[in-house]
């Protein structure tokens, strides 16, 4: 039997590559975008039946840049999407824009469209950092292109930033807190930055042209962060996301509390909300070649595994993870490995459930690893 979840279209188009991203994308032109719809509009009705195609809850498209999608071809993903999916009628449907590709048109564009939040990726205020990112961005361009969807009547608008970068004070991260705060909207995501595999900043790191913040600086931006946004009347319900009460991303949490969703799009992920897990392959080439099913990988989760990934998604909230959730054998294991944290005051323990206390959201990694099988 299907079951109600969301939906995940990844569009691998970006007009350059940032030097820090590891996600699937590609620079190919108009006509890779062209097969790409027909291919993504095939794998809509192939595979619409994973789920509960009547009752969606949320959608999210993602990237890449979908808004390297030109309007006409965003209406038409958007066409497909009607016609093989119904959403529920308080559905959330985001899509990620890059500041520099909003525009009146696109604007008018979303307008006829289900989006009703937007998420922009805007990283730092700082121009020089922006550059050496490899953005394509300016701080100004950020702060009018979100003033562009206010004044348009968007009001559940997300902004990323990342802290640690290479150039990065806690000067200059105070300042891009602020000027977010000042901007007001209703939901932020802040992660740290990470040096992934085969991207250029992690060549960089090797050759010794950038150096890691420490530990100290990093904590001290985090905390500055955590600090200022509950000041501001955020609710700080995800390791790296905070919001508005009310205004928590539905879909994201929907990855966190286990639901089913839907991955549509070359290197996107799908689960059944049970034990199954499938991966498409990360190239668009194979993908709009595909004349049935894309390529794809699918893994059957152990109870172990099924275990690991429920403590890693849970203790990322603030809901935390309810030891009602386990299996005796797995409460038993948990309650063991916790207990030195409990007895440091990293993990707290409250009618049954375990959360991250303050401090211990830091060496949240070490935490939840101790605690896997």
């Amino acid at each position: 039997m299907t079951k109600a979840g969301g939906i995940y279209i990844h569009v691998p188009f970006c007009q350059k590559r940032c030097i820090y991203c590891d996600f699937y994308s590609t620079t190919y032109g108009q006509e890779w975008k062209l097969l790409y719809i027909s291919a993504l509009k095939r794998e809509m009705c192939l595979r619409r039946a994973e789920i509960d195609f009547a009752r969606v809850p949320s959608l999210y498209i993602g990237g890449g840049t979908p808004t390297q999608l030109p309007p006409s071809l965003l209406v038409e993903v958007f066409q497909a999407i009607s016609e093989n999916f119904t959403f529920t009628k308080d559905a959330e449907v985001t899509i990620e824009v890059n500041p520099d590709d909003v525009t009146p048109e696109l604007i008018n564009t979303l307008r006829h469209t289900p989006v009703n939040r937007i998420s922009m990726g805007v990283q730092t205020f700082s121009d020089s950092i922006l550059r050496f990112l490899n953005r394509r961005h300016t701080s100004r361009q950020a702060l009018e292109a979100v003033q562009l969807f206010l004044d348009a009547g968007y009001n559940n608008i997300s902004l990323d930033l990342i802290y640690g970068l290479p150039g990065q004070t806690l000067e200059s991260w105070k300042r891009d807190v602020m000027q977010l705060l000042t901007l007001d909207v209703p939901h932020l995501s802040a992660y740290a930055l990470s040096y992934e595999d085969n991207t250029p900043l992690a060549e960089m790191l090797r050759d010794g042209r950038v150096a890691e913040v420490s530990d100290e600086l990093s904590w001290q931006m985090y905390e500055y962060l955590m600090d200022e946004t509950a000041a501001a009347g955020y609710e700080h319900y995800e390791i790296s996301n905070f919001a508005k009460p009310g205004l928590h991303s539905r879909h994201n949490s929907s990855y966190w509390d286990g639901s089913p969703y839907l991955g549509l799009g070359p290197g996107a992920h799908s689960y059944d909300g049970e034990s199954v897990r499938r991966s498409n392959n990360t190239s668009l080439d194979n993908y709009v070649k595909a004349s049935a099913d894309v390529p794809h990988q699918t893994e059957v989760l152990a109870s172990e595994e099924r275990y690991n990934e429920l403590v890693m998604t849970r203790l990322r909230t603030a809901s935390g993870l309810s030891l009602q959730l386990l299996s005796p054998q797995q409460k038993s294991h948990c309650l063991q490995m916790a207990e030195p944290h409990v007895f440091n005051g990293d993990l707290l323990l409250e009618d049954s459930v375990l959360r991250l206390s303050r401090k211990g959201i830091f060496i949240s990694n070490s935490i939840i690893s101790d605690l896997m099988y």
